[in-house]
């Protein structure tokens, strides 16, 4: 798990989801949605709210040696069908845990007026046992933007951005997400698609 991280203030597209545009050139956002946490002049961060990972909580446990093989046998279905994904293409050994706010330890960061963000091992426990959020999911490795970087690519038309709801953000439906996502804004992805082919 990552250590702790500070947050310095709310940014101007703290809360919003990023929805690529058809033409995002890096692999790594294709059809992407992504929740911002953090935005000021420094850059950026976020997690990749659509991408599955093949890992299991089960696993994690056992990799953290939080659990043995016996104990992964009898987790209870809510620790066995706990979804992680891959939040991102930077350092994605580390764990983080984003979370409805009615779970808060020492080391949670608000992210907005319903979200925190979890990123020790005492969120991991508690999920474990029954006394997690009601809401939450941990991403693997991050979405991250040097200073500028993030306005420059909406600017060239790589992101739409909107609100974020908390729905959408848990919801373990992921492959059509982003379409989802899209419908929100009005937006028919179809429709999005071709005006982009023919640009």
């Amino acid at each position: 798990m990552a250590s702790k991280m500070e947050f310095k203030g709310r940014g101007l597209l703290d809360g919003q989801l990023l929805i690529a545009m058809p033409g995002m050139e890096n692999g790594d956002f294709a059809r992407s949605v992504v929740y911002i946490c953090a935005h000021s002049d420094a850059g950026a961060m976020g997690f990749i709210i659509n991408r599955p990972q093949p890992v299991t909580f089960a696993d994690l446990l056992l990799h953290l040696e939080l659990i043995d093989r016996n104990d992964a046998i009898m987790l209870p279905d809510h620790a066995r069908q706990f979804p992680i994904q891959c939040g991102g293409p930077v350092d994605q050994s580390r764990g983080f845990v984003l979370h409805s706010d009615d779970y808060l330890s020492d080391s949670s960061i608000p992210v907005s007026d319903d979200i925190s963000l979890t990123a020790t091992l005492d969120i991991v426990r508690a999920i474990s046992d029954g006394r997690g959020p009601r809401h939450a999911t941990m991403m693997l490795g991050y979405a991250g933007w040097g200073p500028g970087q993030l306005e420059q690519e909406i600017a060239r038309n790589g992101w739409l951005h909107c609100a974020a709801t908390e729905d959408l953000i848990f919801d373990r439906f992921l492959d059509d997400k982003y379409d989802r996502a899209l419908a929100m804004m009005g937006i028919n992805p179809a429709m999005l698609s071709m005006d982009v082919g023919h640009a």
